[in-house]
């Protein structure tokens, strides 16, 4: 298959990301065996894997970099994607070629039909393809080490792929960042109980590193990875973090782990961006010290500088200012207001929403309600995207001006407008639809499927 071609015969199979279309699944036998049919591409070297609520992304895109200047070769999978596929596989930091990508899935393409045989009444979904097509490719590409971000909760993810053995042989720290609600149709309507699907990834003689969460999440992490005889490294009680100055463009800060001490400038900006940093470099040192390899005050301090992660509170213009942020929950968006303020100096600002329909509106709109001079909510081409006259009703009960737009170029112009040149837009929400405002804006053509 081409890219193309890869892209349609991806289409073909329940997607959660596209559609919601959820497959429910008792454990992850067929992906392991479908990894063993590929000859088991995610082993031959030390991992990291990363799952959470909030923050896992910013974490695996941090931890990569200072791998990756601590001289090592890196893969990194992550998602959703931006604006292309390709952007989920990455290698040395940059996306894998269309070519390799297509290369990559026809593999799996041809792997998967003989494994499904073995298995009837169960089905596999485009995630499951995706996540055998990046070790694969990986393998290919003969990376050092892997940054594995989880997709959807843990325990049941296409990633919890990773053995004891393989933990003790090649290198492997777990990452469990912020937990907040998310998903409880399919992970549990309480903190506790979503804290137990993402602990899932826990495995024998692990290391777990604990980002800042609340405690009945901390709790339950910590419970599972006594239950797998792994050793926990808090970040709280571990660490010391401290911001020394911030800008529009980034914050420098300085951190103190059981290793060592650091100083570094990371070009992301809120303050729970440095709890990202901390858990990623305090992974990383973990796994430099189980594989073998150096880590140098040197390196942190590179691979902090060297992070690229769009549309986490990223200023695409300055006249006015539009930023654009992820921030798809009520408690993202209260961080995000947070950072917009001490960062940015905003007092006032034009909120330009999109959110998928399982998202809780009234807290999203709760939080950015205080900063709101006015919100504009538009539709926009994601089958999951939240009605916009519902979301603006969530915006009107806490008496935020609001219009709903029929489409996004509209509304983007509209909120350009009311801002004017001396004002501020802020596009907020699913990182689906910060990437669609990006595109807008930017003159970016994405994959279209």
């Amino acid at each position: 298959m081409d890219y193309d071609e890869a892209l349609l015969w991806l289409r073909t199979l329940p997607d959660f990301e596209r559609t919601g279309q959820f497959s429910s699944r008792p454990d992850v036998a067929p992906m392991l065996a479908l990894l063993e049919s590929l000859g088991a591409p995610e082993r031959g070297r030390p991992t990291l894997h990363i799952a959470g609520s909030k923050g896992k992304g910013s974490t695996a895109a941090i931890a990569e970099s200072v791998l990756r200047a601590a001289g090592r070769g890196t893969g990194c999978y992550i998602s959703p994607h931006l604006h292309r596929y390709t952007e989920r596989l990455r290698v040395d930091a940059r996306p894998v070629e269309r070519e390799q990508f297509a290369s990559a899935l026809t593999a799996v393409a041809e792997a998967m039909p003989a494994v499904a045989q073995r298995f009837p009444g169960r089905e596999f979904v485009a995630f499951d393809a995706l996540t055998a097509a990046a070790f694969v490719a990986f393998r290919e590409a003969a990376v050092d080490a892997q940054v594995v971000e989880v997709g959807l909760g843990g325990r049941l993810d296409s990633t919890n792929v990773f053995q004891a053995g393989a933990v003790r042989r090649e290198g492997h720290v777990s990452v469990i960042t912020s937990i907040s609600l998310e998903h409880t149709a399919v992970l549990g309507a309480t903190i506790a109980e979503i804290a137990a699907q993402k602990a899932g990834i826990i495995v024998r003689d692990d290391i777990v590193v604990i980002a800042p969460m609340r405690e009945s999440a901390r709790d339950v992490v910590r419970a599972q990875a006594t239950a797998q005889g792994a050793r926990v490294l808090e970040v709280v009680q571990a660490c010391q973090v401290a911001r020394t100055s911030a800008t529009a463009e980034g914050q420098d800060f300085r951190l103190k782990t059981p290793r060592a001490t650091y100083g570094a400038h990371l070009p992301l900006i809120g303050r729970h961006q440095l709890d990202n940093a901390a858990a990623a470099i305090v992974a990383c040192e973990e796994l430099a010290a189980r594989a073998g390899f150096e880590l140098t005050a040197a390196h942190v301090r590179r691979g902090c500088a060297d992070v690229v992660w769009p549309a986490r509170l990223e200023v695409l213009k300055r006249r006015p200012l539009v930023v654009v942020d992820g921030a798809h929950n009520g408690d993202s968006a209260t961080r995000m207001v947070a950072a917009l303020r001490e960062y940015l100096g905003l007092t006032r600002a034009v909120f330009l929403a999109g959110t998928l329909a399982d998202k809780d509106a009234a807290a999203i709109a709760e939080a950015v309600a205080p900063l709101a001079q006015q919100a504009i909510c538009p539709a926009w081409s994601n089958r999951r995207a939240a009605d916009p006259a519902q979301l603006a009703a969530a915006f009107r009960a806490c008496d935020v001006p609001v219009t709903a737009f029929a489409a996004l170029p509209a509304a983007c112009d509209a909120a350009l407008t009311e801002a004017g040149d001396r004002g501020a837009v802020v596009a907020f929400g699913a990182i689906s639809f910060a990437a669609a405002v990006r595109e807008y804006l930017l003159g970016i053509q994405p994959d279209m499927i």
